[in-house]
C-alpha cells in the first residue's frame, strides 16, 4: 500500500468515528516528530501496542481484504507492569470487505456494532487439528443464546454485540448496501504477535510504498519501540 492510500484512510476513519460521537484519545494524532521525542513516559503505548494498526493480510487489496483499527486500551501478557486483563479497539470495517476466518488461543471477545452498516459475521467451531469442525455453534448475541450450523451466519445492527470464546473460528465483513460499520471490540488481553489462528496463511503487516511522508504512525512503527 502506498502511504498516501494509509493516511487518507486515516482521515476518513477519524471523520467517520466523529460522526458517530465517538472520539480518540490525544495520542492518536502525535505526529511522527511528536513521536521522536516521547520518552518513557509513553512506554505503555508501545509496549502493548496502542494505536493505529492496519493490514491487508499480505494480499495488495485491502478494499477486499483488510482492516483498519486503532488499540485504545491494552494490557501485556506476563508483565507485571502492565496488569491491566482487558482490551478494547474501534475497528472500521467497509462494506463486503473481509476480515479472514481466525481464531484466539486465548482471547474471549465482544464484538460489538457501534453504528453504521450491519456486521455479518460467519462462525465454525475449531477441530482439535485447528480445521473447521461441522458442529452446530452457539453464542452469547446480548445475553441471548443463538445457535447456527456450521459456517452459519449472524448479523449484528447498530447496538447488538456478540461474545467469541477462544478457539471459534469467525470471519466478518460489512453488509453490502448498508455503509461502513463502526465496530468495537472489547476483550481479554490482545496480543496479534502469538495469539491468531488464520484458517489460511496470511500476512500481518502490509508493505507500504513510502510516496509521501506519514500522517500518524502505525503501532508497529513508533520509535523505541520493542519488538517480539
Amino acid at each position: 500500500m502506498k502511504r498516501s492510500e494509509i493516511n487518507a484512510l486515516m482521515r476518513e476513519t477519524v471523520a467517520f468515528m466523529k460522526a458517530h460521537k465517538f472520539f480518540l484519545p490525544p495520542f492518536a494524532f502525535w505526529s511522527p516528530a511528536e513521536w521522536k521525542r516521547k520518552g518513557a513516559e509513553a512506554n505503555e503505548i508501545r509496549d502493548c501496542m496502542l494505536g493505529w494498526d492496519l493490514t491487508d493480510f499480505g494480499k495488495g487489496d485491502f478494499h477486499k481484504l483488510g482492516l483498519i483499527l486503532f488499540t485504545i486500551r491494552n494490557g501485556r501478557l506476563n508483565d507485571r507492569r502492565y496488569p491491566k486483563p482487558y482490551a478494547e479497539k474501534m475497528l472500521i470495517v467497509e462494506e463486503e470487505q473481509l476480515t479472514p476466518m481466525h481464531f484466539h488461543w486465548n482471547k474471549e471477545e465482544d464484538i460489538i456494532n457501534r453504528g453504521g452498516g450491519r456486521l455479518v459475521i460467519q462462525l465454525y467451531h475449531s477441530t482439535p487439528r485447528e480445521g473447521l469442525a461441522r458442529s452446530a455453534v452457539s453464542v452469547s448475541v446480548d445475553g441471548v443464546r443463538r445457535t447456527v450450523k456450521a459456517g452459519g451466519i449472524v448479523t449484528l445492527a447498530p447496538g447488538e454485540s456478540i461474545c467469541l470464546p477462544p478457539r471459534l473460528y469467525h470471519k466478518f465483513w460489512g453488509e453490502k448496501g448498508k455503509g461502513k460499520v463502526l465496530v468495537g471490540e472489547v476483550s481479554m488481553v490482545n496480543d496479534d504477535t502469538c495469539d491468531n489462528r488464520f484458517h489460511e496463511k496470511l500476512g500481518r503487516f502490509p508493505k507500504i510504498e513510502e510516496d509521501t511522508a506519514p500522517l500518524y504512525l502505525l503501532f508497529s512503527e513508533y520509535p523505541g519501540a520493542k519488538k517480539k
